[in-house]
């Protein structure tokens, strides 16, 4: 079980256990609710405490991060490109085409939380940090606890989990640069599109050209906030859809199979050790040969 540990100083004299949890280890409420009821979940000295406890310079307090077994999710072998892999965080390339989440609809298909489960070896319930849409490809992290899902969740949409998007929208987009502000909500009589309106969600997007061809424009869009479907969205909603997005553009599955979105570039810093990881994912090739990029090119950033 993977545990954290806290060695008290002469600040911390006087100071309970809580104030430690919340402060040092930013442990939400739920979470020291969930350690209160493990046998050693919350240890000071090597034995079980309450968090009323009181801590002296030198005192060694500990808590269990990792999930409890769970048998939810059914392990299912599938290739993982694995981009960064660590005790808490595992980040993959993923591909268009296979969806993050087990469907009630359809309990045997493979998805994501089942290949990872099956990587991890079973017997867990992986954590997607933030869900790629089935057609989506690139870079998407899984915490391999839900301690590291909650702090990843906190550090969103900040320069401590930040990520960049290439898209490749039909026509040429002006003006080339931009920002959309624009509400997203449910679309009406629909359990799955959204669409814009007054009342929704507040969503943010910048974008900027970064190549054209006499069809399509290669764009870098940043989200500033985390709607679902939201850059597919705001592309639409300023006349310039993704390629093959069928749901809010027009599907042509001879040009490509998917809406042409890939998310490129991750920038996070490791919630424990405070590692800085900067990582980048190579284009596709259905979407380099929209824009007819050479092999080797790497946006100029």
């Amino acid at each position: 079980m993977r545990t954290l540990t806290y060695t008290a100083t002469m600040a911390d004299e006087g100071r309970t256990v809580l104030s430690i949890l919340r402060r040092e280890f930013a442990c939400s409420a739920s979470h020291i609710s969930r350690l209160k009821r493990r046998e050693k979940g919350i240890l000071l000295g090597g034995a079980r405490c309450y968090v009323t406890a009181r801590v002296k310079a030198g005192d060694v307090l500990s808590i269990e991060i990792g999930d409890l077994p769970d048998d939810h999710i059914v392990p299912m072998a599938y290739p993982l490109n694995i981009a960064y892999e660590d005790e808490d965080l595992l980040i993959i390339d993923k591909p268009a085409g296979i969806a993050v989440h087990q469907s009630t609809r359809d309990p045997e298909e493979l998805t994501l939380e089942n290949a990872v489960c099956c990587h991890l070896g079973g017997g867990i319930h992986p954590h997607p940090v933030s869900r790629l849409d089935r057609g989506t490809s690139g870079l998407m992290t899984f915490a391999k606890s839900g301690y590291l899902h909650e702090r990843l969740r906190r550090q969103m949409h900040s320069a401590d989990y930040a990520r960049v998007y290439l898209g490749i929208a039909v026509g040429s987009v002006a003006p080339p640069d931009g920002v959309i502000e624009l509400p997203i909500g449910m679309a009406e009589g629909s359990t799955y599109q959204r669409a814009i309106v007054p009342q929704g969600q507040s969503a943010k997007t910048e974008y900027c050209t970064l190549a054209t061809n006499e069809r399509f424009t290669l764009l870098r869009l940043v989200p500033q906030t985390g709607r679902t479907h939201q850059l597919r969205l705001h592309m639409s909603a300023i006349g310039y859809p993704l390629a093959g997005d069928w749901l809010y553009g027009a599907e042509d599955r001879a040009l490509i199979a998917r809406p042409a979105l890939h998310s490129y570039e991750l920038t996070l810093t490791h919630p424990i050790t405070g590692e800085r990881i900067h990582l980048t994912a190579e284009l596709p090739e259905d979407m380099r040969r929209l824009i007819e990029l050479p092999t080797d090119w790497e946006e100029d950033r």
